[in-house]
């Protein structure tokens, strides 16, 4: 069953097994309640042995186990601070405003679930300050609990990329511009304040919810041995733009459009990696097995152009150029150059050579993970697809074709 969610984000939400299981019955804290129940009291240490054993990670790009980033916070030093990112900088990702607008509730369970065995006393949620119904949302949820003994503040996000990132989220709360900046530690041992701070995405402390609320059996009962649990995507192809949630050991032709593992398809976001087209058809939704094969989840967001990969990447990096925080030389300079030299190989004006030595000299020199996420993306389209470079430099194109169907 599909639940339309109105307005700007114009997005199809579709009812899953766990997170998006009640999506039917409205986003109401009765609505919540009466599917999940209450998330009890649980304690730090059988917490975090329950969080190995469902082996959560978190739901960003990165991947990192959830339970090593609340121990580092819960064994840090000052009280913690907790801290949800429903910001989402990537524009093609909308998993996190799907959660705010069909299931509040289980993100603030997670999140209070975190607060209580931190300690902590407040809960700070990022919002995307242009998104004014996420916003309405989480206050509207908010409202619905005036008896938690636990302080909310709610922080709008700008409209930029790299608003998301961990140390862009800090600032933010400290009431500087958000913008990444150089962290020589992590937000769990020193963050907001100086204090020790779990930050996560919305989708990571909904699956937290989840654990808790329906316990670990239930938890194992998706996915597979080795990756249990479902996640949320965010896909781009033929049936539209919708957010799905899929247990992990999913066959992708389960999950895209007709044709759509025939195709090429970018995973993981404007920061992701190129799958061939057909690549994906002995494939399932699994970190494990897509980074086995040099292709990453990300995020989830699952992007099917329509048209040629090369000049899909070139747009991609165009806008990414645009996105710099402008603090370091790599992104300020280096990435409107690399914008550039993909521009002339995709024109098929050679510049091959000089688009990998950039993608070089970007990678791990920036103050954040967006040169170095934007190089990853280039090298792989170029990798991915060196057939078609080379037929560009040509001046063809596979992807171009005449009335008659046939390529050029």
């Amino acid at each position: 069953m599909t639940a339309r969610v109105l307005g700007p984000i114009g997005v199809d939400v579709e009812r899953g097994p766990a997170l998006l299981s009640a999506i039917d019955a409205g986003p109401s804290l009765a609505a919540h309640r009466s599917r999940h129940g209450e998330p009890g009291r649980p304690q730090l240490t059988p917490l975090l042995a329950d969080l190995e054993r469902v082996g959560l990670r978190g739901r960003g790009g990165a991947g990192f186990p959830f339970g090593r980033k609340l121990e580092a916070t819960a064994e840090a030093s000052g009280r913690p601070y907790v801290v949800v990112n429903l910001s989402e900088g990537e524009p093609a990702s909308c998993k996190d405003a799907a959660l705010a607008l069909t299931a509040p509730h289980l993100v603030l369970d997670g999140a209070v679930v975190a607060a209580r065995v931190l300690g902590s006393r407040e809960v700070h949620l990022v919002v995307p300050g242009t998104d004014l119904q996420v916003r309405a949302a989480i206050e509207t949820a908010l409202r619905e609990r005036p008896d938690e003994r636990i302080g909310f503040v709610v922080h709008r996000a700008d409209e930029a990329f790299v608003a998301g990132q961990a140390t862009a989220v800090i600032e933010l709360m400290a009431g500087r511009p958000n913008k990444p900046v150089t962290s020589w530690q992590p937000a769990a041992v020193r963050g907001h304040r100086g204090r020790p701070t779990l930050l996560s995405n919305g989708e990571t402390f909904a699956q937290l919810a989840i654990l808790v609320l329906h316990g670990v059996d239930a938890y194992l009962a998706h996915g597979t041995p080795e990756e249990p649990g479902t996640a949320l995507l965010t896909i781009h192809d033929d049936l539209g733009r919708r957010v799905v949630e899929v247990p992990f050991g999913t066959k992708w032709e389960a999950v895209l459009a007709q044709d759509g593992v025939d195709r090429p398809v970018l995973l993981g976001g404007y920061h992701g990696t190129w799958a061939d087209a057909g690549e994906l058809r002995d494939l399932t939704v699994s970190r494990a097995g897509l980074g086995a094969v040099d292709l990453t989840l990300g995020a989830g967001v699952v992007l099917v152009p329509d048209g040629c990969p090369l000049t899909f990447a070139t747009s991609i990096t165009s806008y990414l150029a645009g996105e710099s925080a402008g603090r370091c030389g790599p992104c300020r300079n280096g990435l409107p150059e690399l914008a550039r030299a993909l521009e002339r190989v995709t024109s098929g004006i050679a510049g091959l050579a000089e688009t990998e030595r950039l993608c070089g000299l970007v990678e791990r020199r920036g103050a954040c993970a967006h040169p170095d996420g934007t190089a990853r993306m280039v090298r792989s389209v170029l990798t991915r697809f060196h057939g078609e470079v080379e037929r560009h430099a040509r001046g063809g194109c596979s992807y171009r074709r005449d009335r008659i169907g046939r390529s050029a």
